[in-house]
């Protein structure tokens, strides 16, 4: 059984990593004491606890978090299975410690760590789950590109890494690579940039469209992602329409 007080944060940066920018949970950093009010008004906790449920985590399993922000994925993973081992990463050191005193209230054990998606805080398959939500859309090409690496790298053979983010598997012909039916830098580079509006999202499927950050998520920009990192049946396993835009859930193993 897991020691059920204990919450830390470590800083996993490098001396390079410390002047470099992210993008913070709402845009800007003042806005973050309303991000879990936001949050729960928008309904997001239906979505991280869907993706819980997906990452079907068994007991003693370890689980990075990738992009945490204020933890909610990772206490959503708790709720589901307490006796996992769950660490978040993100690079903000406001969120992690708002994320700290959540855990510390609920009295459940979890580990926050200050870092970037693109180089992950574990050695080489030792993890057994790597799940994310709503933050890989503000990671840069060549951050998103890393952390398909890193995930590959960190997980076992037969490890999952479940994203639940703005986008969908919709192609031309109205279907994805490895779409079998079912439906960091983390958010940006160290110092804060500011990003217009709750994390930048406008309403519904055209404002995913036309944001920079969203837009890459579409027509199975996850799914891509994924596969070409290395996993093995990549897929859209779940998705539905939000009323900030669409949203996918995207699951991947590790052969």
């Amino acid at each position: 059984m897991n020691d059920r007080t204990t919450v830390r944060i470590l800083d996993h940066r490098t001396a390079e990593e410390r002047d470099r920018e992210f993008l913070p949970g709402m845009g800007r950093p003042w806005l973050l004491p309303f991000y879990d009010v936001f949050s729960r008004l928008a309904g997001v906790r239906a979505l991280h606890d869907r993706a819980a449920a997906l990452a079907d985590v068994a007991p003693g399993e370890s689980v990075l978090d990738v992009g945490c922000g204020t933890a909610s994925l990772s206490l959503a993973v708790l709720r589901a299975q307490p006796d996992a081992r769950v660490t978040g990463l993100d690079p903000d050191p406001a969120a992690l410690r708002t994320a700290a005193r959540k855990a510390a209230r609920r009295r459940v054990p979890l580990t926050l760590v200050q870092g970037f998606a693109d180089r992950l805080p574990t050695g080489d398959g030792s993890l057994d789950r790597i799940v994310s939500s709503l933050a890989l859309h503000h990671v840069p090409d060549d951050g998103r590109v890393a952390f398909g690496r890193e995930a590959f790298r960190a997980l076992r053979p037969g490890g999952t890494v479940t994203i639940v983010d703005f986008g969908s598997s919709d192609v031309a012909d109205g279907s994805a690579p490895g779409h079998e039916g079912g439906h960091g830098g983390v958010r940006g580079h160290g110092r804060l940039r500011g990003h217009g509006g709750p994390r930048g999202h406008g309403r519904g499927r055209s404002s995913v469209a036309t944001n920079a950050h969203t837009a890459r998520n579409l027509e199975g920009g996850l799914v891509r992602l994924l596969a070409d990192a290395g996993f093995a049946d990549a897929r859209e396993v779940d998705h539905l329409e939000h009323r900030f835009g669409p949203i996918t859930f995207v699951q991947a193993t590790r052969p």
